[in-house]
């Protein structure tokens, strides 16, 4: 279910990628900090945009929020990925009126058609709240308040925030090649990340057995 449940946030996500931008000045002023600071700008490639798409701050601002945005969609859903591909499941039904148990279903891409109308309609009503009321995506900056004691205190240490943001970013980034290589592979060999770690196929061609 959580892996699911990042697949759809990363389709709302996808499509709010492209709604008119509600940028507010203070969200602006805060982000466009990050372009003077290069955050996201990191060894070896530094600031890439070799298609000349970032051509002033408002664009960069808009860009960099859906980057944000879905790299920590990304990030959720390889934690799925770990955790599905485990076992590791809530007991009891998903859906009782069908006599289907959070144990059958899959641990792949696939177990997304097997979630009931319903449970999908409850998972995209959630991600709504989140996107719209809860954490807003109309929030460009991505920073909701979320402190965690000593280990995010930027006010008091400004180069932990340059650090976490940078790291952030990074995993994020790695976070959603990851995600969208995992599904290429189980469309293709039909294993889950699990089952080609099991039989060491990594290659997308062969029968399933050996790396090749």
């Amino acid at each position: 279910m959580m892996k699911t449940a990042a697949v759809l946030a990363a389709i709302i996500g996808s499509a709010a990628a492209f709604a008119p931008a509600q940028t507010g000045k203070a969200s602006t002023s805060l982000q466009a900090s990050e372009l003077d600071q290069e955050i996201g700008a990191v060894a070896p490639l530094g600031f890439f945009d070799p298609l000349g798409y970032i051509t002033d701050e408002e664009t960069f601002v808009r860009y960099r929020a859906v980057e944000r945005k879905h790299g920590r969609i990304a990030m959720m859903a390889m934690l799925g990925t770990f955790v599905h591909n485990n076992k590791w499941t809530f007991d009891g039904y998903l859906s009782p009126s069908s006599n289907l148990k959070f144990s059958d279903i899959d641990s792949g891409i696939g177990g997304l058609f097997q979630v009931p109308i319903a449970g999908l309609a409850q998972i995209i009503g959630v991600c709504a709240l989140v996107e719209l009321a809860w954490w807003p995506a109309s929030q460009l900056d991505g920073d909701y308040g979320v402190r965690v004691g000593d280990w995010n205190n930027w006010d008091e240490e400004p180069a932990r925030e340059l650090r976490q943001k940078n790291a952030e970013l990074n995993n994020g980034r790695a976070a959603m090649m990851g995600i969208l290589g995992t599904f290429v592979h189980e469309v293709v060999t039909g294993q889950s990340f699990a089952e080609q770690a099991a039989s060491g196929h990594f290659s997308p061609f062969g029968d399933g057995q050996g790396f090749f």
